[in-house]
């Protein structure tokens, strides 16, 4: 049994459903992903975002995350993560997206954006697709949109590192993002 009704995908000119949809917090994830000592890859999550997706000929994607709702679920490296540092929370207390374009590449959707971490915006983009529109069992109209890409921390002023013994850094530049956002059409 599905708790899911499925409509008509969108026509490949609107890219996303019309109207705009309000990202779900509690059915949402953002995170980020890097590698550890060139061995294993530490993951952090948002525990807090907002959002919102536009659809029709102005396809748009916005999104905010409190800085202090960064975690990687051990305390003293988020302690470390929230410092100067890296994120330097006190002074920067949000991170940002706003797009530039959403489009279509064969199967999958592109959106080009800014992203504002630590108080410098650079471009991204994160490729992904888009899953609906569907109704939930409450008679809510929602989308799914899953993305995914990568940032190079410099970029943004996050350089913090240490050297290891047998040469090599602590940390790669390269962090990996992926979202997947669940979202309600407005009345």
């Amino acid at each position: 049994m599905s708790v899911l009704t499925t409509t008509a995908a969108p026509r490949a000119t609107d890219i996303l459903p019309a109207g705009t949809w309000t990202i779900d917090p509690a059915h949402s994830s953002l995170e980020f992903a890097i590698r550890h000592l060139g061995i294993a890859t530490v993951k952090g999550r948002a525990t807090e975002l907002s959002g919102r997706i536009t659809g029709g000929g102005a396809a748009a994607i916005e999104g905010t995350v409190p800085t202090q709702s960064l975690t990687t679920f051990d305390e003293t490296r988020d302690g470390h993560l929230l410092s100067p540092d890296f994120f330097d929370a006190e002074r920067y207390p949000e991170l940002r997206f706003v797009s530039t374009t959403v489009s279509t590449t064969d199967e999958a959707i592109a959106v080009d954006g800014e992203l504002t971490l630590k108080g410098v915006t650079r471009p991204v983009r994160l490729v992904g697709r888009l899953v609906g529109p569907a109704t939930d069992p409450w008679g809510n109209e929602r989308i799914g949109l899953d993305l995914a890409g990568s940032v190079d921390r410099t970029e943004f002023g996050i350089t913090w590192n240490a050297p290891l013994p047998g040469g090599g850094a602590l940390l790669p530049d390269t962090v990996v993002l992926s979202a997947s956002f669940s979202a309600v059409k407005a009345g």
